[in-house]
């Protein structure tokens, strides 16, 4: 097993340890929590409970082979891989809009083979580090360079905007966002960036009937409760429901086809009515802890790229969580955001573990015992005088 590590685990750092074991804990939860919000319609239509459960499943083996595959490559090595899998992943966001399957309004999925592939789901980790490539050194890089990834990263919210996809193009924006403003930019060309993807977002809105509509039935579901507001009125009954120690795990009533998506999108839902006001605490700490936990791995980063990976992976992991709890308790509108690990999909399980990986990565070369051009010196041969 020590073979497999990257670094013998006597000299994990303690923040490395404890994401490692937190990931775990996630993972292992979101699979319960899966279970019991897919069973009784996966036995009612398909004719298996444990369907998408089985599946999941496969799909978190995979992702922590891919766990294990980005903690054993060196951070240099992927940060020079993200920018042609940044275009790549242009490419086929852009491949969605002209052959992509289109599901409620969206065109988010490319069919290859028995798989569907949601590009920008996966597109993600290499977001994070293209974004710490140009920053980090930002007084540094040309202007030649800047207008490229600035035009890369602005065609990338665009393709996505014009899937239609605010809810994942505002997530990127957020995180670009935060990563510029972790690397000292100036305050004044934030402000007017912001003011910018603010602007995107609103002609979005006006350009989409279905967002619209979101945002009405967002003001006052219970105006339309059969109607646009239905969706999220099922969600606040069903949260409501569970009261302040939950109906049990298993007994969630609104999860017997009153609420939709409940294994995706509004799995939250089914969460909070299953374990109640004390759960859904219980959950919010577990994301400070995922949160402080990444903060002490930027703080201990010995390069300013890595330190900006370390930012960008918590706040798209964070930072999704947070915005999925908010549109299913009606704090936000109604968008496309599935919680990571737990929401049922095999494209957000490999990118979230990915990303967790990256995280770990980050502490696991704060070290300085692996990874960067000190460490390789220190394990190359010395030559004989």
């Amino acid at each position: 097993m020590q073979r497999l590590l990257p670094l013998p685990w006597a000299l994990w750092p303690a923040e490395a340890r404890l994401l490692i074991g937190l990931t775990a804990l996630w993972s292992l939860a979101g699979l319960i929590v899966l279970g019991s919000a897919s069973w009784w319609v996966a036995l009612r239509e398909i004719g298996d409970g444990a369907f998408y459960v089985k599946r999941q499943a496969i799909w978190l083996i995979a992702s922590w082979s891919l766990l294990g595959l980005t903690l054993s490559t060196s951070l240099r090595r992927w940060l020079k891989w993200s920018g042609p899998a940044l275009w790549i992943g242009c490419l086929m966001i852009a491949a969605t809009l002209v052959m992509g399957t289109t599901v409620n309004g969206a065109s988010r999925w490319l069919v290859v083979g028995p798989l569907q592939v949601q590009p920008s789901e996966l597109v993600k980790p290499f977001v994070v580090l293209q974004a710490a490539n140009l920053f980090a050194p930002w007084n540094r890089v040309g202007l030649d360079q800047k207008l490229l990834w600035l035009g890369s990263f602005g065609g990338l919210l665009l393709l996505i905007l014009k899937q239609p996809n605010l809810s994942t193009a505002a997530l990127m924006g957020l995180t670009l966002w935060m990563v510029a403003l972790a690397a000292g930019l100036r305050l004044r060309s934030l402000l007017g960036t912001a003011l910018v993807g603010a602007g995107m977002g609103v002609t979005s809105i006006l350009l989409n009937e279905y967002q619209r509509l979101r945002v009405v039935s967002f003001l006052d579901p219970w105006q339309d409760p059969m109607g646009d507001g239905y969706q999220l009125v099922q969600s606040l009954l069903a949260i409501g429901s569970g009261g302040l120690a939950g109906q049990g795990y298993g007994l969630s009533t609104q999860k017997l086809q009153y609420l939709p998506i409940q294994n995706t999108d509004f799995i939250y839902a089914v969460f909070a009515e299953e374990f109640g006001f004390v759960g859904s605490i219980m959950l919010l700490l577990f994301l400070m802890l995922m949160a402080w936990a990444g903060l002490r791995v930027a703080l201990r980063c010995r390069s300013n790229q890595a330190r900006l990976v370390a930012i960008g992976c918590c706040t798209i992991l964070v930072g999704q969580s947070i915005l999925n709890i908010a549109v299913a308790s009606g704090a936000m509108p109604t968008t496309g955001l599935p919680l990571p690990l737990i929401s049922y999909g095999g494209n957000s399980l490999m990118s979230s573990l990915v990303i967790l990986g990256l995280l770990i990565r980050c502490s696991l070369e704060s070290t300085g015992l692996i990874g960067g051009r000190t460490a390789a010196r220190e394990r190359m041969p010395r030559q004989p005088r």
